[in-house]
C-alpha cells in the first residue's frame, strides 16, 4: 500500500491529448524523471494508484505529454484530467540526487519574482508576482504599475530566461497589454 508520507507532487495533467491517450502534464520536476519503470502516482477515489509512463515528450518549457501504459483512449485519459501527479519521495531524491540547483530547466512558478520584458522594444512589463495554473493556459499574473496584466506563459512566446538579471524576455502579440489594461479600466 502507498501512503501520502511515502509520496511527494511531481505535477498535474491538465488535458488529455489527441486521440490515444496523451494527456498534457505540468511537471515540477524534468520530464526525464517520467520512465517506464519508475511509476507515477495519482489519488484514485482516495487510493494512491500507481501508473506506469509508456511514454514522454516535452512539449514545451512547462508541458509534456505522457502517455500511461494501458491508456489507450481519450476517454480512458480523461479520468486524469486536473489529478495531481505523486511519486515516491525515494524515486525523486535518487533522481535529484545533490544537483537540486540545476538550472537546465525552468518551470512556471520557478519565474515568480522576475522582470518580465517584451520584445523586440525591451519594454519593461512588471514583476511576474503569481502563475495562474487553474486552466490548461498557464499564465503569468504581472504587476506592471499597480495592474494586473495576464499574460501566456507559452513557451512559443518565451524567447529567453536570464536567471542572472531575472528577467523573462517574451514576443508578445501585438495588442495584448493593451488589451489586458483597457478590460481592467472598463471593469
Amino acid at each position: 500500500m502507498i501512503y501520502s508520507t511515502d509520496i511527494e507532487q511531481i505535477g498535474k495533467f491538465l488535458k488529455t491529448h489527441a486521440l490515444k491517450g496523451e494527456l498534457n502534464a505540468q511537471l515540477e520536476i524534468d520530464s526525464d524523471f517520467l520512465r517506464p519503470e519508475i511509476p507515477i502516482i495519482m489519488d484514485i477515489d482516495g487510493i494512491f494508484v500507481p501508473f506506469y509512463p509508456e511514454s514522454v515528450r516535452p512539449k514545451g518549457h512547462f508541458t509534456s505529454l505522457v502517455k500511461l501504459d494501458g491508456i489507450d483512449s481519450e476517454a480512458e485519459a480523461r479520468q486524469f484530467v486536473n489529478k495531481e501527479i505523486y511519486a515516491r519521495i525515494s524515486d525523486v531524491e535518487e533522481f535529484v540526487g545533490d544537483d537540486v540547483d540545476d538550472e537546465e530547466g525552468a518551470y512556471a512558478d520557478d519565474l515568480v519574482g522576475y522582470e518580465l520584458v517584451s520584445l523586440p522594444e525591451n519594454i519593461i512589463v512588471g514583476e511576474i508576482t503569481e502563475v495562474d495554473c487553474s486552466t490548461a493556459n498557464v499564465l503569468f499574473i504581472v504587476d506592471a504599475d499597480g495592474e494586473r496584466v495576464y499574460v501566456p506563459a507559452s513557451p512559443d512566446l518565451i524567447d529567453e530566461i536570464d536567471t542572472e538579471k531575472r528577467s523573462v524576455y517574451m514576443t508578445l502579440p501585438d495588442g495584448l497589454l493593451e488589451l489586458n489594461l483597457k478590460k481592467q479600466n472598463n471593469d
